[in-house]
């Protein structure tokens, strides 16, 4: 039962980092010039989405 929750977790993580990339390609198309400062954002949004997920798998691996 732990690997299902575990598996909907980890398709959470992967739409929050989709929906992640899609707004900062969307926003970079629009504004070349703050590429950098949102580059840097998504890479720490992105580590703490996954962060969210390897949490997620530790809890199963305990439960």
């Amino acid at each position: 039962m732990g690997v299902i929750g575990y598996g909907l977790g980890v398709i959470g993580a992967g739409l929050g980092i989709g929906f992640a990339a899609y707004g900062a390609t969307t926003s970079m198309a629009r504004q070349p010039e703050v590429q950098g400062r949102l580059f840097t954002v998504f890479i720490l949004a992105s580590a703490f989405v996954e962060a969210l997920a390897l949490i997620g798998f530790v809890v199963t691996l305990i439960a």
